[in-house]
């Protein structure tokens, strides 16, 4: 009886009351290995492979176990990368140069001091490069017949090319200066020189004779464009003549010598279709900023160091009605703006005894009294910020600018920062709502890890609610994943939201065009 009243009182997911052995839902029965002997209520029946419960699966069907799974290996792949950077040696970058450059800098050498001996300088100075190249041509020859030199005419051509660089141009760099593949050269004192290819760091097959030699070519740079640098000035900030930018800076700051940071700009001018192409951002960005461009519509440009600042600020002013005059202001003039009416402007540092520095504050205000339609400013840094809202809020729509950040919202802070560094005594909410009320849009750049430069955001500043700038953001690039060769793969997305400046956009006729490129 004991025994039946443990069965009446069993769940209903173990055996029925008073129906015995009767297997239920939930009855839970021994499984087997294939093979095995079954239950030993059924002898003798043979049980399938995998016990009675679950059958066995198709052969195909069953997923060989070949190693560790993809995130492991992944994982594991990273990790040997780190270690293998920690146990690599980089101390040593070996010799610059090697074969047909070496021989022809060793004659250099040789047949420069006798040269110089023959040659008046300042007559040299007079002439140009290919002309200097057929006065130099017999004179080189006389010195190689002294020097018992015998040369065929590939390394005679070699020879009056580095000599005539020497004289006239920038020695070593004019080389890297010729090659359009090259996007930056670093100088690091007279020994060591890097360029970036294709996004891309690597060591050059140049170098200088000594730390005097890299010091004159520098001097030769600076003193183009009227500026020094010495050890009383040891800083510099120059361009060359097709617009690069450059900046020295000389012992004792920089302890391995001389050190030459060129940022080269394209020949070619690079429009917005052409940053299309590449990729840098996709064609519905394309199309809105050059509705942005042509409206009118107040530009901030923000990005990290080398991200392409300068060259989308150059793209954009493509867009620029010819009929307006427009102003430039920069530290050293690098813009190469595509209009017919465009005056460049630049600042200018302070003598030797501390005085006459010409700063961009200065400039902005006086370029308010100079009629312009657009003020753009190569790059903003302090409370010269606060001068161009100003010239935004007073007619002059249209202007643009560039400033280091690294997302949109970290660009208005920076400006109301750069606007609290001066001496303006206005509440911070005040400086807030005039950037509100300027700034009609903030693209965004980033350089990425790959090498390549993309358009990250395209936001709009809409107004103030309380104390915060509001925003949105009409394009963004989203990250998706990184192939084999290591090349970031991402997509480029329209957020689909009503534009604010589509009121700006209509009083030139591209509303409806505004529109379709945003959702």
């Amino acid at each position: 009886m004991a025994g039946g009243k443990t069965t009446k009182t069993m769940s209903a997911f173990g055996r029925k009351n008073g129906l015995g052995g009767k297997s239920s839902f939930g009855v839970a029965r021994p499984m087997h290995a294939p093979g095995a002997s079954p239950h030993a209520g059924a002898p003798g029946a043979a049980a399938p492979a995998g016990g009675v419960q679950f059958p066995p699966l198709p052969a195909e069907s069953v997923p060989a176990v070949t190693g560790p799974t993809p995130p492991l290996d992944r994982n594991a792949d990273a990790m040997a990368r780190l270690t293998e950077r920690m146990n690599t040696d980089h101390s040593s970058s070996g010799d610059n140069t090697q074969g047909f450059e070496a021989s022809v800098h060793k004659i250099k050498e040789q047949v420069l001091p006798r040269l110089l001996e023959r040659v008046d300088p300042e007559a040299a100075a007079t002439l140009s490069k290919d002309e200097l190249a057929e006065e130099f041509r017999p004179i080189i020859m006389e010195v190689l017949a002294e020097l018992k030199l015998t040369l065929n005419r590939r390394e005679q051509f070699a020879l009056e090319k580095v000599l005539v660089d020497e004289l006239l141009g920038f020695g070593p760099l004019e080389e890297l200066l010729s090659d359009p593949d090259i996007s930056d050269i670093m100088v690091n004192g007279p020994d060591q020189t890097y360029v970036e290819k294709k996004g891309k760091l690597q060591l050059a097959q140049i170098h200088f004779r000594d730390e005097e030699h890299l010091f004159q070519i520098a001097q030769r740079i600076v003193n183009q464009v009227g500026r020094r640098v010495d050890q009383t000035t040891p800083l510099a900030d120059a361009r060359l003549p097709d617009g690069s930018r450059v900046n020295v800076i000389v012992p004792p700051l920089s302890l391995r010598g001389t050190a030459i940071s060129i940022r080269k700009f394209s020949a070619k001018p690079i429009t917005l279709d052409m940053l299309s192409q590449w990729g840098a951002l996709s064609q519905k960005m394309c199309v809105a900023l050059k509705i942005a461009g042509a409206c009118r519509f107040n530009i901030v440009i923000s990005g990290g160091t080398g991200s392409g600042k300068t060259t989308m600020l150059n793209a954009l002013s493509k867009m620029i009605d010819p009929g307006e005059r427009v102003l430039t202001i920069e530290d050293a003039a690098e813009l190469r703006l595509q209009q017919p009416h465009w005056l460049p402007l630049e600042t200018r540092p302070a003598n030797l005894e501390g005085n006459g520095a010409i700063t961009i504050g200065d400039l902005v205000k006086n370029a308010l009294r100079m009629r312009p339609d657009r003020i753009i400013l190569g790059e903003i840094r302090g409370a010269e910020c606060f001068d161009l809202l100003a010239a935004m809020n007073t007619g002059h729509d249209g202007s643009m600018c560039t400033l280091h950040a690294n997302s949109p919202r970290e660009c208005l802070g920076r400006m109301e920062n750069m606007i609290l560094m001066g001496d303006i005594k206005i509440p911070k909410e005040a400086i807030s709502k005039q950037i509100a009320d300027s700034v009609d849009l903030i693209v965004q750049i980033k350089r990425l890890r790959d090498g390549s430069r993309r358009v990250t955001n395209i936001t709009e500043v809409i107004g103030m609610e309380g104390e915060v700038i509001v925003t949105q953001e009409l394009f963004k690039f989203e990250y998706l994943d990184e192939d084999a060769d290591g090349k970031i793969i991402g997509e480029y997305r329209s957020m689909g939201l009503r534009p604010y400046t589509l009121d700006k956009a209509r009083g030139f006729g591209f509303d409806q065009a505004l529109l379709e490129a945003c959702l």
